[in-house]
C-alpha cells in the first residue's frame, strides 16, 4: 500500500474499500478523540497553502462548538472540504478528486465526524472538472454517518479563501469575512472545519494506518507526502506526488527536467512568491525550506520560468488579473491593486519612466498587511518577490529593452481577466 495519496486508484466505492478497506468506527467520543490524537501523533499539516497543523484546527471547532454549548445557543458545527482550487497556476486538487474521490470523501466524513458536525459539504467552484465524478461517487455514500452534498460556488480567486467559502455556503455570497474565523463563527453562526480535499485524503488514510504509518515519509517537521503541480519550461507538465522534503531538483527531474534553461520558478501559486533559479538549486520541498529560500509553498506550485519568456510580461498578466479578482470591500483591494497592475504593466511594456519603480516599491508597502484578507498581502508579495528575483531584467525595461522579446514560452494559465467594478461585487460572488 502506498504510504500518500494515491492518484491512480479505483473509482468505485466497491473497488475503492476493497483497496483501502473500511472506515474506523467513530460512533463514540472516545473513539473520535483517538483519531484527533492520531492527526496529531502524524504531524499532518493542511496542503490548501497555510500548512497549518490539522490537529489544531480539529480541536479549534470542537473546542468553540463546547464553548457555544455552555452559553445554551450552540448548533452542530458544520464540516467542509476545500476543493475549490483558487490558484489557477494548481491542478493538484482536481487531479486527485478526479482520479479517487472516495478517498477525500473519506477524509471529509471522518473530519466531520471529529467535530461533532451534524451536515458536511464538498465545495468545488462551477464548471470544475471534478463536478461529474464526485457527483457520481456521492450517490456511492447513501450510509455516510454525516450526510455530505455537493456545493458549485462562483469560480472568483478570493471564493476559495476559508471565511469566504464558509460565507457562501450559509448567505449565498463568496467574499471573505473578518475578523471572526470560520472555527468561531462560519456557516450560519455555525463553528465550521473547513479543510483542503488533499489534508482530508491524508486524514483518511491516517484513520486506517495509524500516524506513525504516516509518518515514515517525509520530513520531522512536515511528515508525508505532498502532491506537486510541476509546469512551465519542463518536459511533462504534472501533479506529482512526492515525500515532503524531496529535492526541489528531483522533483523537476520527475517532470522530465527543464526544455530550457531557466531564469527562476514561481512557488506557492499567485499568492506565492517568485525566486531566481540558483535559489532553490539545494533547497528541499517543504515550508522551511522554501522559506528559507526565498519562495513560498503555498498550493504547491513549482512553475519554471524558461529564458524565453519574460518575467515581467507574466507578471503583468497575472497582476491584472489578481486586481480584477478582488472582493471590493477595502481600499487595498479597490484602490490599492489596481495602481499596483497599472505600474507593473508600465514596467513590462518597457517604457515606465524614472518614478515607476520606486512608486511600485512604495505602494507595495502601503497595501501589505491592511486588507480584510490576505488576498491583497499575496499579490504584494507576488510583485515584490519578482522585481527583487528578476533586478536585472527590471533595469533592462527601465531602459526600454526585454531579454525576451518574443515571449514564445509556455504562459501562465490566467482566466479572463475582470474589472472590478460594483456590479461585479454584486453578482459574480454570488
Amino acid at each position: 500500500m502506498s504510504t500518500g495519496v494515491p492518484l491512480l486508484a479505483s473509482r468505485s466505492r466497491s473497488e475503492h474499500v476493497a483497496q483501502f478497506g473500511p472506515l474506523p468506527d467513530l460512533s463514540s467520543p472516545e473513539r473520535r478523540g483517538r483519531l484527533i490524537d492520531e492527526v496529531e501523533r502524524a504531524g499532518l499539516r493542511g496542503r490548501g497553502g497555510g500548512w497549518f497543523p490539522t490537529h489544531a484546527k480539529l480541536r479549534a471547532v470542537n473546542e468553540s462548538a463546547a464553548s457555544r454549548r455552555r452559553l445554551s445557543r450552540g448548533r452542530h458545527p458544520i464540516a467542509i472540504a476545500n476543493g475549490m482550487e483558487g490558484e489557477p497556476a494548481s491542478s493538484k486538487d482536481v487531479a486527485l478528486m478526479a482520479a479517487n474521490p472516495h478517498l477525500v470523501l473519506d477524509g471529509l466524513s471522518l473530519a466531520a465526524q471529529s467535530v461533532g458536525a451534524s451536515d458536511a459539504r464538498i465545495a468545488v467552484h462551477r464548471g470544475s472538472a471534478a463536478e461529474e465524478v464526485l457527483t457520481r461517487a456521492l450517490r456511492e455514500r447513501d450510509d455516510d454517518p454525516v450526510p455530505i452534498a455537493l456545493v458549485l460556488p462562483p469560480a472568483r480567486y478570493v471564493a476559495s479563501e476559508e471565511s469566504a467559502l464558509a460565507h457562501w455556503v450559509g448567505d449565498g455570497v463568496a467574499t471573505p469575512v473578518f475578523p471572526d474565523r470560520p472555527f468561531q463563527k462560519g456557516v450560519d453562526g455555525r463553528p465550521t472545519l473547513v479543510q483542503n480535499v488533499e489534508t482530508l485524503a491524508h486524514l483518511a488514510l491516517i484513520g486506517r494506518n495509524g500516524g506513525d504509518w504516516f509518518r515514515e515519509r517525509g520530513c520531522t517537521s512536515a511528515p508525508g507526502t505532498t502532491l506537486v503541480t510541476v509546469a512551465g519550461s519542463v518536459v511533462r507538465p504534472s501533479v506529482v506526488e512526492v515525500p515532503v522534503g524531496t529535492a526541489v531538483l528531483d522533483i523537476l527531474d520527475q517532470a522530465g527536467g527543464p526544455t530550457q534553461p531557466l531564469l527562476g520558478y514561481l512557488t506557492g501559486g499567485y499568492g506565492g512568491a517568485w525566486v531566481s533559479a540558483g535559489q532553490l538549486d539545494e533547497a528541499t520541498w517543504d515550508p522551511e525550506s522554501v522559506r528559507s529560500a526565498g519562495g513560498v509553498i503555498g498550493a504547491s506550485v513549482l512553475w519554471a520560468l524558461g529564458e524565453d519568456t519574460c518575467p515581467l510580461v507574466e507578471l503583468d498578466r497575472v497582476t491584472s488579473w489578481m486586481a480584477g479578482e478582488s472582493a471590493g470591500q477595502c481600499g487595498p483591494c479597490m484602490f490599492g491593486l489596481p495602481s499596483i497592475a497599472e505600474d507593473v504593466h508600465r514596467l513590462a511594456a518597457g517604457a515606465p519612466g524614472a518614478d515607476v519603480v520606486p512608486r511600485l516599491r512604495q505602494r507595495l508597502g502601503l497595501v501589505a498587511g491592511r486588507g480584510g484578507c490576505k488576498h491583497p498581502d499575496g499579490t504584494a508579495r507576488l510583485v515584490a518577490t519578482a522585481l527583487d528575483a528578476f533586478s536585472k531584467e527590471v533595469l533592462r525595461h527601465e531602459q526600454g529593452s526585454c531579454s525576451a522579446p518574443e515571449h514564445v514560452g509556455p504562459r501562465l494559465p490566467v482566466p479572463e481577466t475582470r474589472s472590478l467594478t460594483a456590479d461585479t461585487a454584486r453578482k459574480d460572488f454570488r
